[in-house]
């Protein structure tokens, strides 16, 4: 419409040039008639009988129709503006209507319920790709949020966080989005918490491992979306080395990286359904090297309870330091305890404990006396998408709901990690264990195999991202693995 317009306005103007002399003779004209009348007049009334009569009359002609000018326009500026059709009103009614009335709500078809996506798409690094994204998405009625683009040589890898309406199904926006030659497309719902962008994010996340070291592998699965994170140590509980070395700047391969895990070993990092980007690989590395300047580190928040018989207890955060005492507490437990708890043979209980209490593989909730004896330990421990919850309670203060309390306690570290569920291994005879996990009042599941049981409480329902590679017609089954955070 503008270029139409501009086209029309410069014909007319073209046009109108033949005639410049015409409208210059007209003007000249009226210029020396004004000059007449205006010497005319001056004439009658310097050199009339009635002159200053009729000058006084003139003054005072012009003052009272200026005081009905003013008086009218000061009446009517009031008054509501007259009722206007569509058919009749013109842009002047229109702003008057938008100056003195409030603007109409906006009718039931026009207010529409809306999604938020992520998605990822990979296009060609070429000027005006971005361009047809960004216009498919609006064909679709589709806003962009955020966006940010990651550069890997001829192709550009982009991130958006999409606000769609609620009718539009992923494989549609995806179907449109590969009309335009992208491919690697990745879809997973969206929350309000993704309305925060990237720098504040990453600092949050940095504030969070900083304050805890547990919260590490959390923060970059958070960072990297949904991944699964191995924590992989540097010895067996023998002693043996395993072979898990990685170089301090950390190796990236496609879909899995490895980074060097301060405390030892290696942390490996998978996502199957998409590959890394060097900025994500540079955001994870900068997480671990942090945590690897500030060394081990524990809240030392607690909380003090009274049990049911009046005896006085504290629950806190445990850490390396607390070695010697679980290892006391061993000594005071019996065999059958802790074959429950570890299920195998009771000399190996001991090797465990370095790792059980190592931030980097959970959290561990550990139970005091008022004379600081330990007597309970509860652990929440990250087994790549799975999370696994396993409780030791000393003998002479079983059955007092401890275990119990540790579990709930547990359980809503885990829903704070945003897990899905969480699984405690145990034997079928250990009914304590099981009790607690049914009083948890959560969804349960049962799997026995050979004496082994495993008992698994769903916590949340996690959507699984949707994956739809681009063409459709190649997508393979990778949107099948459901994260399990």
């Amino acid at each position: 419409m503008t270029h139409t317009t501009g086209i029309k306005n410069s014909g007319t103007k073209a046009g109108g040039r033949r005639h410049h002399w015409r409208r210059d003779l007209v003007e000249l004209a009226a210029l020396f008639t004004a000059v007449a009348v205006a010497d005319s007049i001056a004439n009658m009334i310097v050199h009339g009988p009635e002159g200053p009569v009729l000058l006084i009359a003139s003054a005072v002609a012009l003052a009272a129709t200026a005081g009905f000018h003013t008086w009218w326009a000061r009446r009517h500026s009031h008054a509501p503006p007259p009722p206007t059709t569509s058919d009749t009103a013109g842009p002047a009614s229109t702003a008057r209507t938008a100056d003195h009335a409030p603007a109409p709500a906006p009718a039931a078809d026009e207010v529409r319920e809306t999604s938020l996506w992520r998605m990822r798409t990979t296009v060609q690094d070429e000027p005006g790709s971005l361009a047809a994204l960004c216009t498919v998405l609006a064909r679709l009625h589709v806003d962009i949020l955020t966006l940010q683009t990651h550069p890997l040589g001829d192709s550009t890898v982009d991130e958006l966080l999409l606000r769609s309406p609620a009718g539009l199904q992923a494989r549609d926006l995806s179907r449109e989005v590969a009309a335009i030659g992208a491919r690697d497309t990745w879809l997973e719902r969206a929350d309000a918490h993704d309305l925060v962008d990237a720098p504040t994010r990453v600092l949050g996340l940095a504030t969070r491992t900083a304050l805890d070291a547990a919260e590490l592998p959390l923060a970059l699965r958070q960072l990297l979306g949904r991944c699964t994170i191995h924590s992989l140590p540097a010895t067996t509980l023998t002693g043996r080395p395993t072979g898990q070395s990685t170089p301090v700047e950390g190796v990236l391969e496609g879909t899995v990286m490895r980074l060097g895990d301060p405390s030892g070993g290696s942390i490996t990092v998978e996502r199957p359904y998409l590959p890394f980007t060097p900025t994500e690989f540079a955001r994870a590395r900068a997480l671990v090297e942090l945590d690897a300047r500030l060394g081990p580190r524990v809240p030392r928040s607690q909380d003090v309870l009274t049990l049911p018989e009046g005896n006085t207890i504290t629950v806190r955060r445990a850490g390396p330091d607390d070695i010697e005492a679980a290892l006391a507490m061993h000594e005071r437990c019996s065999e059958r305890t802790l074959n429950l708890r570890y299920h195998g043979p009771v000399g190996d209980a001991d090797r465990y404990l370095n790792h059980l209490l190592s931030p980097r593989y959970g959290r561990t909730l550990a139970v005091q006396t008022a004379s600081g004896r330990l007597v309970a330990l509860g652990h929440l421990l990250w087994d790549g998408d799975e999370t696994e919850v396993a409780l030791l309670v000393e003998d002479d203060w079983q059955r007092r709901g401890i275990g119990s309390m540790l579990l709930s306690r547990l359980v809503s570290m885990a829903e704070e990690a945003d897990c899905g569920s969480v699984y405690a291994v145990t034997q079928a005879s250990n009914t304590g264990m099981v009790a607690a996990m049914r009083g948890l009042e959560l969804p349960l599941d049962y799997q026995i195999e050979e004496g082994t049981l495993v008992v698994t409480a769903r916590l949340s329902a996690q959507q699984a991202p949707v994956q739809l590679p681009v063409p459709l017609h190649e997508a393979t089954p990778y949107g099948q693995q459901a994260d399990r955070n």
